[in-house]
């Protein structure tokens, strides 16, 4: 009688990093894994905020294993993200003596120039800190967009002067800009006083408040006269 064949054995399929997040955060193991993903959503263009958290997490408790590089392109990848609040949950996490190096100080500049809308003073600083951003591919188009996004929350119409300076970009590079502003996005250009322009942008219920659907949000006439004599 033959003998029989052994049954193969099932292949173990490899973890992806979201699943080692999720099932030991804190285990260090997962520590090289996490980094090289860090390496990952860099050369990919993608991001990943859980796993860049666990992994500053995860510093904290090794902070021999610390690598400023690993940390310094997490940031970088923070400040892309805005306006989403990214930046200052990771810098939460990073001890202060790391953060009083030369480069994580210039990122924290970079970062308080983009919440308070000093795009010409951010441009200006990232043009003497190439060595950092440049090595996170998108950046310039990130905060383009996010430039955008502020100056939309704003303007119903932007002198081309104020988005050339927000988003950094001049002369023909920013005509060719609004060309494809005008066919994609629903931007319209029109003349402003004197020899200047100005961009149109589409309506939101920021720049046109008349838009936003406050029914939900108002509170009725009989809860406020309830609140003036508790106030008395």
């Amino acid at each position: 009688m033959g003998r029989e064949r052994e049954s193969p054995k099932p292949q173990q399929v490899p973890f992806t990093v979201e699943q080692l997040v999720a099932v030991n955060p804190y285990n260090p193991d997962i520590l090289p894994d996490l980094e090289n993903y860090v390496n990952e959503q860099v050369s990919s263009q993608t991001y990943s905020l859980d796993a860049n958290l666990c992994l500053l997490r995860l510093y904290q408790f090794e902070p021999e294993r610390m690598s400023t590089q690993i940390v310094a392109r997490i940031l970088v990848k923070a400040i892309m993200a805005m306006p989403a609040p990214d930046f200052s949950l990771c810098l939460f996490l990073i001890p202060e003596r790391v953060q009083m190096e030369e480069q994580f100080k210039t990122l924290i500049v970079l970062s308080h120039y983009l919440e308070t809308g000093r795009f010409r003073q951010f441009w200006d600083e990232a043009a003497k800190s190439q060595h950092i951003v440049e090595t996170v591919p998108g950046f310039e188009q990130a905060i383009q967009s996010y430039a955008i996004h502020l100056l939309s929350l704003t303007y119903q119409k932007v002198p081309r002067s104020v988005l050339a300076e927000a988003i950094n970009i001049e002369g023909l590079s920013l005509d060719k800009f609004l060309e494809q502003q005008e066919a994609n996005c629903g931007w319209t250009i029109e003349k402003g006083h004197g020899r200047g322009q100005l961009i149109v942008l589409p309506s939101n219920e920021f720049n046109h408040p008349e838009l936003k659907k406050n029914t939900a949000d108002s509170v009725p006439l009989e809860h406020i006269t309830r609140i003036f004599p508790i106030l008395g």
